[in-house]
C-alpha cells in the first residue's frame, strides 16, 4: 500500500518541476525593452559637447538620448551601469566593436573615427544621463 501513498506524490512533484522547468526557459527567452524613455536633465559642457557628438556618431543605433532603437540596445540600462560597463568599456567598443552578447541586434561595428577626446564626452554624457534617471 506504500505504493499508493508515493505515485500520487510523485505524479504532483514530475508536474511542478516540469512547470519550473518551462516558466524559467520562456523567461530565458524573453527579450528585454529595447527603448527606455530617457528624461535629460540640465547637462554639464562636457556632456553637452558628449550630447553632440553623440547625436552625429551614435543616435542611429542607441537612439535619441540613448534610449534605444530598433537597430540597438539603450545605453540607459542597469547592463551599462559603471559597475558592469566601466567608462573603458565605451572606448573599447568603439575602438574594437562589439560582439553581441546581452541583446539581438548583432555585432558592434568598429568605430576607428572616433577619438578618445569624443568618447570621453559621450561617455559623461551616457553617465550623466544614466545617474539622472536612476541607473546608478
Amino acid at each position: 500500500m506504500k505504493f499508493n501513498k508515493v505515485f500520487p506524490l510523485a505524479v504532483v512533484a514530475v508536474l511542478v518541476g516540469g512547470g519550473v522547468v518551462v516558466a524559467t526557459k520562456s523567461n530565458l527567452n524573453t527579450q528585454p525593452n529595447t527603448t527606455v524613455n530617457v528624461v535629460v536633465p540640465e547637462l554639464s559642457a562636457k556632456a553637452r559637447i558628449g550630447q553632440t557628438k553623440f547625436n552625429q556618431n551614435c543616435v542611429e543605433c542607441h537612439g535619441a538620448d540613448a534610449g534605444g532603437s530598433e537597430k540597438g540596445p539603450p545605453l540607459i540600462h542597469r547592463y551599462y551601469e559603471p559597475n558592469h560597463h566601466a567608462d573603458g568599456a565605451f572606448f573599447l567598443a568603439a575602438q574594437r566593436g562589439v560582439r553581441a552578447h546581452h541583446w539581438p541586434y548583432g555585432d558592434m561595428p568598429p568605430q576607428p573615427h572616433m577619438s578618445t577626446v569624443d568618447m570621453a564626452a559621450i561617455v559623461q554624457y551616457v553617465r550623466e544621463l544614466q545617474k539622472h534617471n536612476g541607473i546608478f
